[in-house]
């Protein structure tokens, strides 16, 4: 099992929807986050992307020379970068990280925000486009040189003369809910990665994924994507839950339903039909629950309670085959401690973490230290 946390460079805050509880979500913050994430033993981190986000390219390096062993997860964004671009930035990163990141292929969902960068392709047309594009972007990685004349794309005598430390090249995540995007996945991914869905809905497209990737003669990996609210019982996990969107008023879920409704994302539309736009029946299975999608685009749902219980649903989606696992939590920096400290011992995860063992926990009366 790999568990990664999230760096919210898009912000961050204690309430969903409102400048109340808000905070500065700077450099210095996402600092703070990796080197939490990594001091608490996280796999790595996932860095958002979009014109919400700071840059993940220049934020991942950056980060990169503040900690030592953790991993970037950084989008690859077909249509506004050319591969043979995108094939050098991966390399050069890959080596200032000694060999510490990974690829999230994000094809884009929202037509306006694509617009606005220049484009303009339907959304099946996005897919052909990316499968173009990771085709000459993993023989550049893998030291080929590649002519290549497609409906989208075209190359002649590409190269990449510096080669990326993982070989043969850093490992590609990839999500696509619709027949489209699975079919890419199934073709080029090492990881497939689905959004928090009721586990039915997950181990059907599981199945599917799998099917479409043994026809390709390929073997792939599957991750999810989940917020978490965990605290000591389950009454103080749901009332977290309840606190967290406490402030959201209908005028404001309207106006991000509709500005989320505008996507032509498979993806997105499977999220916004778990809640509906309302604020009833937000769990929507045991212990899943769709507040977070109410105002937030992308992963919508969170895992909410005692840590016994969120272990117990997470093992229900690794039991399923789902071996990477990226989480969140509202803010991020004290989500990620108590995340860390009251679920990992709970799981099939081995917590990599340079900290010497010793005392945990304050001296008790300034005499002695408290009994493990």
């Amino acid at each position: 099992m790999d568990i990664l946390w999230f760096v919210p460079t898009h912000g961050d805050g204690r309430y969903l929807g409102t400048s109340i509880g808000g905070r500065e979500a700077d450099f210095t913050y996402f600092k703070q986050v990796a080197q939490a994430a990594e001091r608490l033993g996280y796999t790595g981190v996932l860095l958002p992307t979009g014109k919400s986000c700071e840059d993940p390219w220049i934020t991942a390096a950056a980060l990169a020379t503040e900690t030592s062993r953790l991993k970037y997860l950084v989008a690859v964004r077909p249509g506004l970068m050319l591969p043979s671009v995108a094939a050098r930035m991966t390399s050069t990163l890959d080596r200032i990280s000694n060999g510490r990141i990974l690829i999230n292929v994000v094809a884009g969902g929202d037509p306006v925000e694509l617009a606005g960068d220049g484009v303009f392709l339907p959304h099946t047309e996005r897919y052909e486009a990316t499968d173009e594009f990771l085709k000459i972007w993993r023989k550049l990685l893998a030291g080929d040189t590649i002519t290549h004349e497609g409906k989208h794309l075209k190359t002649e005598d590409g190269e990449l003369l510096f080669p990326p430390v993982q070989t043969p090249h850093p490992p590609i995540y990839f999500g696509g809910s619709s027949p489209a995007g699975q079919q890419v996945a199934a073709d080029h991914a090492d990881v497939y990665l689905t959004w928090g869905e009721p586990v039915e809905d997950v181990r059907e497209k599981i199945a599917e994924v799998r099917r479409q990737a043994a026809e390709s003669g390929r073997q792939i990996r599957f991750g999810i994507r989940l917020h978490v609210i965990v605290r000591e019982t389950n009454e103080e996990a749901w009332a977290a839950a309840e606190k967290l969107i406490s402030h959201l008023d209908e005028d404001t879920i309207q106006k991000a339903q509709e500005a989320l409704g505008r996507y032509d994302s498979y993806g997105q539309r499977r999220m916004a039909e778990l809640h509906n736009g309302g604020l009833d029946n937000l769990e929507i299975s045991p212990n899943l629950w769709a507040g977070v999608g109410l105002v937030r685009g992308g992963a919508g749902t969170a895992l909410v309670g005692d840590p016994e219980t969120v272990a117990s649903r997470i093992r229900e989606y690794y039991d399923l085959g789902i071996e990477t696992f990226i989480f969140s939590g509202y803010p991020h920096l004290e989500e990620s401690y108590r995340f860390a400290e009251l679920v990992f011992p709970l799981l099939p995860f081995k917590a990599e973490t340079d900290r010497a063992s010793g005392a945990v926990g304050e001296t008790v009366g300034n005499s002695y230290l408290p009994k493990i």
